[in-house]
């Protein structure tokens, strides 16, 4: 079973206790009726989500909705924020900018930053994670993009820093989680 599944089970018995009737209280769009029943339920957004189809016991009508896990970032300042995917691609477009990286590859870079944040199966990331996760597939992406944002994000201080980091690119093997030096603070 996987994170999501095994999270939504939780959820599941946390909100089905609330009353003893079962069943989470979804009101429907149309009466407001505090009551609706399940009547499918089927991953969607590639398992990062469930979308369930619903019947109001009131009115008689049907409604859909989508239950996602959201996945929380903490920054250094000790806030915590939702994930979000635009803003990857805000903070790489910087990096990308008057490089040949269209729209449709950094959104792509920004799912496989989420997918590879996500298979960690934690609720709560720390942003440091969320910039390393960013790095190996800008390398792969650009390495131009990747040596701006590298640059950016490690905070290099000097040119040595630089070509320590162009050397790594040259011998293709570094691992995107060494560093030649430490992230800015």
């Amino acid at each position: 079973m996987c994170f999501f599944h095994r999270l939504c089970s939780q959820v599941n018995l946390l909100v089905n206790t609330n009353d003893g009737q079962g069943g989470d209280r979804v009101h429907c769009p149309f009466c407001r009726n505090p009551d609706s029943r399940v009547i499918d339920s089927r991953t969607a957004d590639d398992g990062t989500a469930i979308r369930r189809r619903r019947a109001c016991p009131e009115c008689g009508r049907r409604f859909t909705t989508q239950e996602t896990v959201i996945l929380m970032v903490a920054k250094r300042s000790g806030v915590t924020e939702p994930f979000s995917r635009d803003k990857i691609v805000r903070g790489v477009q910087r990096a990308c900018q008057g490089r040949p990286v269209n729209e449709d590859k950094l959104a792509i870079l920004a799912q496989q930053v989420e997918e590879t944040i996500r298979a960690r199966g934690l609720g709560e990331v720390p942003s440091h994670e969320v910039g390393l996760a960013i790095l190996g597939p800008l390398r792969d992406l650009d390495e131009v993009a990747y040596l701006r944002f590298a640059s950016v994000y490690r905070g290099f201080e000097s040119l040595a820093d630089f070509e320590d980091e162009i050397a790594a690119l040259r011998q293709g093997h570094r691992d995107p989680g060494t560093t030649a030096a430490e992230p800015a603070s």
